[in-house]
């Protein structure tokens, strides 16, 4: 895709897609941010938080970890009833203390939620106290593609879990107490970081956001199980390649804030990694123009960094790039000055 000019996209009214316009200055090459390794921490696939006490939640192929801005990753969960990792993109959400309506229990704001992929997928649940325990199971022969938290309220506060088989998706919803309900199947493939879009975000406020690097399209799941698509990303596609990485800014993030994002070390893929944690520090935020609302998506080969805005129309634009060699993986996360 060329930045630098204007296209205008729309599609005809039986697709049911939005229109695109993407953006540029004239001629000029836009101004654009890097993401840079802030920590090290080997075979890292994501990122989410920040916690109540302002530390972000890293999980890693080898387990989990704790991070502050300034400090080391700390290994957390590490003892016999803790969590030892897994093989493949374990990734992770954190619970956010809502209730589930009519479930009579919350997700706790400590606990943290695994893709357990496998022989038996499901996921599981780490307490504050580093215990580990199955809390939900997945259809055996299902690939566990993706994990979000409903922080918006139109899944109810569940969590969502994205599960591929066949090249087909389902969109399971579990209440705190791990029952299932299945909102969608036989949907377009998707994995990676998943987001709920706030309500502000256009006629696909409230879906879940997913993108699918194959194809390098964004698609939006909606509560009631339609599918739809939200954007042609337009950027290079194919597996290890395409669209992966997805988070919204929030509302109270500022100039002053911090965008977070995993780096896996890949040897044998379109780009190696370096096993990093990747920050996009104030100032670069600040040249990218990032609003609270947009969607913000990372390719996985070199970390290529769009931003999603969706009112009558979508716009999408190119505001950063990671490293050249980067291997982005699950969500992106912003934290906001402390």
């Amino acid at each position: 895709m060329n930045y630098a000019g204007a296209v205008r996209w729309r599609a005809g009214a039986a697709t049911g897609l939005s229109v695109l316009v993407v953006t540029g200055i004239g001629s000029a090459a836009p101004v654009i941010g890097s993401w840079r390794p802030v920590a090290r921490v080997i075979g890292i696939v994501d990122v989410v938080g920040p916690r109540a006490d302002g530390r972000l939640v890293l999980a890693s192929r080898g387990g989990l970890f704790l991070f502050r801005r300034g400090s080391a990753p700390v290994p957390i969960a590490r003892g016999p009833q803790g969590y030892t990792g897994s093989a493949g993109e374990p990734y992770i959400a954190l619970g956010t203390g809502h209730a589930v309506p009519g479930a009579r229990c919350s997700f706790r704001r400590s606990d943290i939620f695994v893709l357990n992929p496998g022989a038996t997928p499901g996921v599981l649940r780490v307490d504050r106290n580093g215990r580990s325990r199955q809390f939900a199971s997945l259809p055996a022969g299902a690939f566990p593609s993706g994990i979000a938290i409903d922080r918006v309220g139109s899944f109810g506060y569940r969590l969502l879990v994205t599960a591929t088989a066949s090249g087909k998706t389902a969109l399971h919803a579990f209440d705190c107490r791990g029952r299932d309900r299945l909102i969608a199947a036989g949907a377009p493939s998707v994995e990676g970081g998943l987001a709920v879009a706030p309500r502000t975000f256009g006629r696909f406020g409230g879906s879940l956001i997913a993108a699918d690097e194959g194809s390098g399209r964004l698609y939006a799941f909606g509560p009631g199980g339609r599918t739809r698509l939200v954007v042609e990303s337009g950027v290079p596609a194919g597996g290890d390649v395409g669209v992966e990485a997805v988070g919204f800014v929030p509302s109270s993030f500022g100039h002053h804030g911090t965008a977070y994002l995993s780096d896996l070390g890949s040897p044998g893929s379109p780009t190696s990694g370096s096993d990093s944690l990747l920050s996009l520090p104030a100032a670069a935020e600040a040249r990218a123009h990032l609003h609270a609302g947009e969607l913000v998506v990372a390719t996985e080969a070199g970390a290529k960094t769009l931003a999603v805005r969706c009112r009558r129309v979508c716009t999408i634009r190119h505001v950063a790039d990671g490293p050249a060699t980067a291997h982005a993986e699950g969500h992106i996360t912003f934290v906001s000055k402390r």
